[in-house]
This record gives structure tokens, C-alpha cells and sequence, in this order.
């Protein structure tokens, strides 16, 4: 019953009831990641979309996964022997707005206090 009532009123866990009978009527399931994303295709293969196991968070698809979706590439990982390069990063989550947000020395949001500024700043002022 929960998962029904987040699916009518949430879009951001899973999918939505609109997304599931869309996926139940056109789509044709293609695959699924290291992190539980499922991915669909319609049978003309002119749409791609994917279920997020959990809050959508585009950044949890994969390398493989995004050329798929974005249409850069026309076989998905599961049917091609795909092996990501060297230079491609494992996923890391989004942390902007929460506690572990980077934040740079001398920012607001840092418990340590901003840096004296050294003597060699003169500050500007119009009459001089």
C-alpha cells in the first residue's frame, strides 16, 4: 500500500503510476545495473527511459548506462561486452545541500573562521 500511495503522489521514489503503465503497455525491459536501476526501450527503440531503484538520482547511471539512454550508443551494456574506460570515475553522489556539501576554506558555511586578510590589501574607497 505504501509503495502505491508514494507512486500516485511522489516522482521522485521509483516511478510514478503513469511511468509504470507506460512501462506495462510500450516498453520492453533491456537491462539492469550494479545499483538496481532498470532500464526500458520502447519496441521501436525510439524512446529510452529508466526506473531508479529508489529517489531518481541521475547521477547513479552508469557510463555504459548514459551513452545508452543519450543515444550515443544503440547496443546497452548488457547485450555488448562493455568495459568502462580507464579514465571513467565509479559513481559519487550528488552532496549539494546536505551536511557533507564541499565546502572551500574561508566559506560561510565552514565551522573554522575566514583568514585575516594580509597588509598588502588596501580597500577601495571612492574619495581616494
Amino acid at each position: 500500500m505504501k509503495t502505491f500511495l508514494l507512486q500516485i503522489f511522489t516522482w521522485w521514489n521509483g516511478q510514478t503510476l503513469g511511468t509504470r503503465f507506460f512501462t506495462w503497455r510500450k516498453g520492453q525491459f533491456v537491462g539492469e545495473d550494479q545499483f538496481g536501476n532498470k532500464y526500458y526501450r520502447t519496441r521501436d527503440n525510439a524512446r529510452r527511459w529508466v526506473i531508479y531503484n529508489g529517489v531518481a538520482e541521475p547521477s547513479t547511471i552508469p557510463a555504459g548506462w548514459n551513452g545508452w539512454m543519450h543515444h550515443r550508443v544503440d547496443t546497452p551494456p548488457t547485450e555488448d561486452d562493455y568495459q568502462p574506460k580507464s579514465w571513467q570515475q565509479p559513481h559519487q553522489p550528488n552532496l549539494t545541500g546536505t551536511a557533507r556539501a564541499y565546502r572551500p576554506h574561508g566559506s560561510i558555511l565552514t565551522p573554522e573562521s575566514r583568514p585575516q586578510v594580509s597588509g598588502d590589501y588596501d580597500a577601495w574607497s571612492p574619495e581616494g
